[in-house]
């Protein structure tokens, strides 16, 4: 379906709780936030559900997030019941890694295509300084039974001041299992607002200085919202650079949060209830999703001043 600036809507990112393990510094406060209740958020039937009609109009691509996906139990389940809707080309999941070791068989029999893993230092010390957790190990962990099974995989890192030191040495991890590395710049939303984000001119600058030039990829679009750089030892690192780069032009995805509310645009606090509309026909939910579709701003204005309709939640609230 195409939206009010001809654009077509092919991509939902789905969050299926706002519950996480970690307390990342530019994510959640030290002692977390109020989690939603259990009945206010979706089940996996009502989630399967809306999929079957965001596919009617145009869904392709799905992605699961949170908070972090897997501390929501029976995740292959919803999987396998996504990768059955017709239309749906493709279903991923964005996770810590924490607990996706011990998922990852599940995962693959289901279906899963692929797996991004946060994963913002391989210094222990700053993992913890970052994530406030320990659990660096388990995620390398993951990380090499992902490789092991052959799923694939990419890692994101938001570099900010914490990890600054740490953008080679991740470079170099990744070159030496042969993993795509994205560098996401930092959105000022939520514990984000006060967090000091690299950007990807400083990043480059870091990894130029360390590892040597980057040169685009033969993929490179620099229109697209990852863009592909190739390291001189032959690393593939892309940049989402949504401040500096700003790709609003190209953007094809839409948002599900936990507790059902549809938003058109990560910046703005605009979005539709979907959860009461479950009462109604499906077609009645198709004609709200496809006026929110229509309703979609035309770009975000992070980086400029503040403006009234603003989103005011964290990231894990609305699905990172």
């Amino acid at each position: 379906m195409l939206d009010g600036y001809n654009r077509e809507i092919q991509y939902l990112r789905i969050s299926i709780t706002d519950r996480c393990d970690l307390r990342c510094r530019y994510c959640m406060p030290p002692g977390g936030v109020p989690p939603l209740r259990h009945a206010d958020i979706l089940s996996y039937e009502e989630i399967i559900r809306l999929a079957r009609i965001f596919s009617g109009l145009g869904i392709r691509k799905i992605r699961l997030t949170g908070g972090e996906p897997l501390v929501r139990q029976d995740v292959p389940r919803l999987v396998q019941g996504l990768k059955a809707i017709p239309g749906v080309e493709s279903v991923f999941m964005t996770s810590n890694g924490i607990l996706l070791g011990d998922c990852l068989p599940q995962l693959v029999q289901t279906g899963l295509d692929g797996v991004n893993v946060s994963l913002d230092a391989v210094d222990r010390e700053v993992y913890y300084q970052i994530c406030r957790r320990d659990c660096l190990q388990q995620v390398l962990r993951s990380i090499d039974r992902a490789l092991a099974c052959s799923l694939p995989l990419k890692l994101n890192c938001v570099p900010n001041r914490w990890n600054r030191r740490q953008i080679v040495p991740l470079t170099r991890y990744a070159m030496e299992r042969d993993i795509p590395l994205r560098f996401i710049e930092l959105m000022p939303i939520g514990e984000g607002k006060n967090a000091d984000g690299l950007s990807e001119a400083q990043v480059k600058d870091l990894i130029a200085e360390g590892i040597g030039p980057l040169t685009p990829a033969p993929d490179h679009d620099p229109a697209y919202k990852c863009r592909y750089f190739l390291t001189p030892g032959g690393g593939k690192i892309g940049f989402i650079s949504a401040l500096s780069h700003k790709f609003c032009r190209g953007c094809d995805r839409i948002r599900l949060t936990a507790n059902g509310f549809l938003k058109a645009c990560l910046q703005y606090d605009a979005r539709i209830d979907l959860k009461p509309l479950l009462r109604e026909t499906d077609e009645t939910i198709r004609q709200a999703i496809a006026e929110a579709i229509r309703s979609k701003p035309q770009g975000h204005h992070f980086g400029l001043s503040p403006k009234q309709g603003d989103e005011s939640g964290r990231m894990s609230q609305i699905g990172g």
